[in-house]
C-alpha cells in the first residue's frame, strides 16, 4: 500500500510537470492561504468539475509545482464512456479571463495503468493554456468505471495578475447509455519527456518546465517507440508561448502523420489550437511497434526577449488497439 502511494505521488508530479506551462519551476507541493474548494455538478450526459473561487496569484510554498488547488478526488456513480470535455475560466461574476492564467487541469484514472508509461497511472484527459474544446470522432470514447478511483490536479499561473474569486470548470461529455461506443486507450508522446520513469534520463537543458529554448528559431526533436499497435482517432494537442509547429513522423515508412500549427498573437503568444488543426478522424492513422517515429517542435525565441523560455511539444493519442479499418484515406492533419 505505501509503495502504492508513493508511485501515486510520483506520478501526479510526472503529469503535473509534463503539462505546465513555461515561465516558473517546480518542485515542491505548495501551501496555501486559504481553503478553496471544488465540485461535481451532473447533467443528463454531462458532469462539470468546478474549482474555486480562488484569489489570483495563489500562494505558494517552498517551491511552485503548480498545484494550487488541493487535488479532488470523486467517482462516477455509473459506467460512463467519456466522448469529449471542455474547460473554462472566469471570475464568479462571469467575466471570462485569458485562458493563459490556467496552469492546467489534469484528469487521471488512479484504477486503471497508464499504456504508454509503465507504472503509472491513467492521464485520460485535461488541458493546459491551450484549454482545446474535444469531441471524439462518432462512435468512440474513453471507458470510466463507477469504480474507478479518478482525481484531477488544478493549477493556475501564479504570475497572473490579482483577480478576485477565480473559477475554473472542467466539463466532461459522456455517451447516451443506448449508444455504441468503441473504447480508445490513451497514449502520451511528446519532445520533452511524458513518463516520471524517465526523468533521470532528461538532457541537462530539459526541465520540469520543458526545454531551453534558445534565441531565433530552434527545432527539436525527440526518437519514438510504440509499445502498443493501435489506429488513432484523435491527438490533442499541448505546447508553449512561441510554438511554430509540432509533429509526429513514421520514420520507417517516410509519413508525416500529425502537424499542428496553432494560432498565436504577433509576439508568439499561444492563443489556441483551432479545429481543422487538431486531428480527429474516424478512419484514423496506424501507429506500430515495430516502426520507428519521431516528435518534432518549432519554436521561435524573439530575438530582443533576454529571459529564459521553455517549450513543449506533447500530443495525447486517443487510439483503438490493433489495425485500422480497411477503407483506404490518406491521415493527415494539415
Amino acid at each position: 500500500m505505501f509503495r502504492s502511494l508513493i508511485l501515486l505521488a510520483l506520478s501526479v508530479f510526472m503529469i503535473s510537470s509534463a503539462y505546465a506551462d513555461g515561465g516558473h519551476d517546480h518542485h515542491a507541493v505548495p501551501t496555501l492561504k486559504k481553503q478553496v474548494g471544488s465540485k461535481i455538478t451532473y447533467g443528463e450526459n454531462t458532469a462539470t468539475l468546478t474549482f474555486g473561487p480562488i484569489d489570483l496569484p495563489t500562494g505558494h510554498g517552498e517551491g511552485d509545482m503548480g498545484d494550487s488547488m488541493p487535488r479532488f478526488n470523486f467517482q462516477l456513480p455509473e459506467d460512463k464512456y467519456l466522448i469529449g470535455f471542455k474547460s473554462a475560466l472566469s471570475t464568479v461574476e462571469g467575466k471570462e479571463l485569458p485562458r493563459n492564467y490556467l496552469h492546467h487541469i489534469l484528469m487521471i484514472n488512479n484504477t486503471r495503468p497508464s499504456v504508454s508509461c509503465p507504472g503509472e497511472p491513467l492521464f485520460f484527459g485535461g488541458a493546459g493554456l491551450e484549454m482545446a474544446e474535444t469531441h471524439f470522432p462518432e462512435g468512440y470514447g474513453v471507458k470510466l468505471e463507477k469504480n474507478d478511483k479518478l482525481m484531477t490536479v488544478v493549477a493556475f499561473y501564479h504570475g497572473a495578475p490579482p483577480t478576485k474569486n477565480v473559477i475554473a470548470t472542467f466539463t466532461m461529455y459522456f455517451a447516451p447509455k443506448t449508444k455504441p461506443v468503441q473504447a480508445m486507450d490513451i497514449y502520451q508522446v511528446g519532445v520533452n519527456i511524458v513518463c516520471f520513469t524517465k526523468f533521470g534520463d532528461r538532457p541537462a537543458d530539459q526541465t520540469d518546465e520543458g526545454i531551453e529554448i534558445g534565441a531565433g528559431v530552434q527545432v527539436r526533436t525527440a526518437p519514438l517507440k510504440f509499445s502498443m499497435d493501435g489506429c488513432v482517432k484523435y491527438a490533442y494537442p499541448h505546447g508553449h508561448d512561441e510554438l511554430l509547429m509540432i509533429a509526429l513522423e513514421n520514420k520507417t515508412k517516410k509519413q508525416t502523420l500529425l502537424r499542428t500549427v496553432p494560432d498565436v498573437e504577433q509576439d508568439g503568444t499561444l492563443r489556441e489550437f483551432l479545429p481543422h488543426q487538431v486531428y480527429k478522424d474516424s478512419q484514423g492513422f496506424p501507429i506500430s511497434k515495430a516502426d520507428d517515429y519521431e516528435m518534432v517542435m518549432v519554436y521561435h525565441h524573439s530575438l530582443q526577449k533576454t529571459e529564459l523560455q521553455h517549450g513543449m511539444g506533447n500530443y495525447l493519442l486517443y487510439m483503438t488497439p490493433g489495425s485500422c479499418p480497411a477503407e483506404k484515406k490518406t491521415a493527415s492533419a494539415f
